[in-house]
């Protein structure tokens, strides 16, 4: 049964577009707190990013959730990963976070987690959908929930990240600077890293609601690479608005992607014989990792795009590191979903062990050319069906006579296609791959 409402990372659009209007997220309010209600007492932690609207959004839904009987308790600005783990240890039914992750403070959405940290089944996600289209009730006045603030939300996670690294473990002598994207983790970042040791210079930890994701952050790298040689720092870590995605820059000033995190991790953990089976990339990986990977004797699988997928699989495999070259690094060795802050400190400790730079250490892992154009399109029917998409696809690929990869997507999020095409020659990858968005272009007219 398809979904109406829910995508591949929750609900997410425009403020004042629906769904994201404060009418429906009274009702999904509602119609949540109805869904976990039938698991028995209920009690809903929720979090939000920096945007403006949260504080439009974080009322409606305390409103809907009180309004079925569930008992609220607010968190305020915290990155999502941090929602996951507080519903863990407070042992609630649910978290809930209002964030647009990445995209600019006039989107915004609703993220859920479990109780156990986790995405919602889908059979819990139907239900919201399907209360969703029946009246809106109230519960018995003497059964309404209660609302209450946890106010130490940020101590208790500063406290978890810090403890993801083994106790005793300083990072004195290490000059960062961090990029908060004046999203949620502009005030918990900072402080996990400087005391762990760190010296840390902090970027975009100002935020005013307006800014999140503006020029900085995990998606505009520019502000941190300039500021990595002007402090001349060891290296450099972007968050994006929400907290759950890391890339870095090394003291060259070079980025270095998810693919290569992955892989940083990956590798320190099969050298010290903690990584359990393989990991987990999407079908946008580099092919380079997949190599790399191969080398060290490490299985690597592809999960559709979307964390969602890749913890799947990691859960059906019982495998521990997966994630995008987006940046989103899944380390189920310390926590149930994509933590940026996490994936940070596992990544300075691979360096720590190997008493490496991160430019030295990123070497092992050889990227193929990979060329990524997004088209946008407008409604009706994907371009990705069109027979001429189709076959000029075919043709591509059997030209590279695998020695490269085209992939042609829809992004989730976005009314967007993503065409990408890998190989061994650059300007062969970026010749096709401009051809094929060119051809997507024009049947999307």
């Amino acid at each position: 049964m398809s979904k109406k409402y829910f995508g591949t990372d929750g609900i997410r659009g425009r403020v004042g577009e629906y769904p994201i209007t404060p009418d429906f997220m009274l009702k999904l309010g509602w119609a949540a707190g109805m869904a976990f209600r039938k698991m028995g007492a209920c009690k809903v932690l929720v979090g939000k990013d920096t945007r403006i609207s949260g504080y439009m959004f974080e009322s409606a839904l305390e409103a809907g959730l009180t309004s079925a009987g569930a008992d609220v308790m607010l968190l305020g600005p915290m990155p999502t990963p941090a929602i996951a783990y507080l519903s863990r240890t407070f042992q609630a039914e649910a978290g809930i976070v209002i964030s647009a992750s990445h995209n600019p403070h006039d989107d915004n959405g609703i993220k859920f987690f479990s109780g156990k940290g986790t995405k919602l089944p889908d059979e819990l996600e139907l239900m919201i959908e399907e209360l969703l289209d029946t009246p809106m009730t109230v519960v018995e006045s003497s059964k309404i929930g209660k609302v209450s603030r946890i106010n130490d939300a940020s101590g208790r996670y500063i406290e978890f990240c810090k403890s993801s690294v083994p106790t005793g473990t300083s990072f004195a002598g290490l000059k960062i600077v961090i990029d908060c994207a004046h999203g949620a983790t502009y005030k918990v970042a900072p402080s996990v890293f400087r005391e762990l040791g760190a010296d840390v210079v902090v970027l975009s930890a100002q935020p005013n609601g307006l800014n999140i994701n503006e020029n900085c952050g995990s998606t505009h790298m520019g502000q941190l690479q300039a500021a990595v040689l002007a402090e001349h720092a060891d290296l450099g870590i972007a968050f994006d608005g929400d907290g759950d995605r890391v890339l870095m820059v090394d003291h060259t000033g070079a980025i270095v992607d998810g693919d290569e995190l992955i892989f940083i991790i990956a590798r320190d953990l099969h050298e010290r014989g903690k990584l359990q089976g393989g990991v987990v990339g999407t079908l946008m990986s580099n092919l380079g990792l997949e190599l790399a990977l191969a080398d060290l004797g490490i299985p690597f699988v592809r999960a559709n795009v979307g964390d969602r997928y890749v913890i799947a699989e990691l859960l059906e495999r019982n495998w521990v590191v997966g994630g995008e070259n987006s940046g989103h690094v899944v380390c189920f060795n310390h926590t149930t979903t994509g933590d940026a802050i996490i994936a940070a400190l596992q990544v300075l400790m691979a360096l720590k062990t190997r008493n490496e730079g991160l430019a030295q250490t990123r070497q092992a892992l050889r990227k193929c050319p990979q060329v990524l154009i997004n088209v946008r399109f407008g409604g009706g029917e994907s371009p990705l069906e069109h027979p001429a998409v189709k076959e000029a696809s075919a043709r591509v690929t059997q030209a590279m006579a695998g020695r490269g990869r085209v992939l042609l997507r829809k992004s989730g999020t976005e009314p967007l296609v993503r065409v990408m095409v890998e190989g061994e020659d650059e300007t062969q990858v970026r010749g096709y791959a401009e051809e094929l968005a060119k051809l997507v272009t024009e049947v999307s007219a």
